[in-house]
């Protein structure tokens, strides 16, 4: 279970040290999944703040479908935190997968959060 972790601790690594290198001190959008739920967080690494959250445990999203490890409550998730990033002052990001493959769940949530507005 360490080997699993240790590769995965090393792809995010790897992933946010290219978004470091072109990111031009822009906010970044990551996203974590687990097995059951889906969250996303816009946060500048700059000042160290975190200036938007969602997930799928709050409680507008727990009224949907029970699921909250599908696409459908990604895309969800996505455009939620594209209003609040939006409302925050934020409109352009980098995408941070983390040590996800931009497929599934990431991939729906990034759309969504594209669709709300969000640049990246």
């Amino acid at each position: 279970m360490l080997r699993k972790q240790e590769l995965s601790n090393r792809r995010k690594k790897r992933a946010r040290a290219r978004l470091r290198q072109l990111g031009g001190g822009r906010p970044r959008l990551s996203v974590f999944r687990s097995g059951k739920h889906i969250y996303a967080q816009v946060i500048d690494d700059g000042r160290g703040l975190v200036m938007a959250t969602a997930s799928t445990l709050e409680k507008d999203s727990r009224s949907e479908p029970k699921n909250g490890a599908n696409k459908e409550a990604a895309g969800r998730i996505g455009k939620a935190i594209a209003e609040r990033a939006l409302a925050a002052g934020v409109n352009e990001v980098v995408f941070d997968r983390g040590s996800y493959k931009y497929h599934g769940r990431v991939k729906a949530l990034a759309e969504a959060a594209r669709e709300g507005g969000l640049n990246f």
